[in-house]
């Protein structure tokens, strides 16, 4: 059985291809843009500056990523004094279609599910640090995160 966190990453990435065929959407050399494409841009270790492809689709990913999340707010209920009940259903596709663009955000960054879980469980151990130490914003120290790679 295939891991599921790189079998989702699989899953996107073929899912992102198909939308760059279908819309015709290609890339600087007028080629139909891949995943692959933008991750060598990434790779390549060139600077990666506001005009690249990198730059435009992190921000188009971020986006869709922030309207599901807008989404998600909007089935969540905050009237403490209304008989609404939470549409458990739909709030779990709003998660799930946050997801994608999730994932698509990371594979443009130039993760992948093995380099995910490895900054992931970096990060987590320093807010586990962070906790113990008492963590506020007069404490705060970015310095933490810079060792993360």
């Amino acid at each position: 059985m295939p891991d599921k966190l790189e079998e989702l990453f699989r899953l996107q990435e073929t899912l992102n291809n198909y939308v760059f065929s279908k819309q015709d959407l290609r890339d600087k050399n007028g080629k139909v843009l891949t995943m692959e494409t933008l991750r060598a841009q990434v790779q390549s270790g060139e600077p990666l500056g506001s005009n690249t492809e990198v730059n435009q689709w992190l921000r188009k990913y971020l986006e869709a990523l922030n309207d599901e999340s807008r989404e998600l707010g909007e089935e969540l209920l905050w009237k403490w004094w209304s008989k609404d009940k939470l549409d458990m259903q739909n709030i779990r596709i709003e998660i799930v279609d946050q997801l994608h663009f999730w994932l698509s955000l990371a594979m443009t960054a130039g993760m992948d599910a093995e380099k995910v879980f490895d900054i992931y469980t970096q990060k987590n151990k320093v807010n586990i640090e962070r906790q113990n130490a008492g963590y506020s914003k007069d404490n705060k120290n970015e310095a933490d995160n810079k060792s993360i790679n």
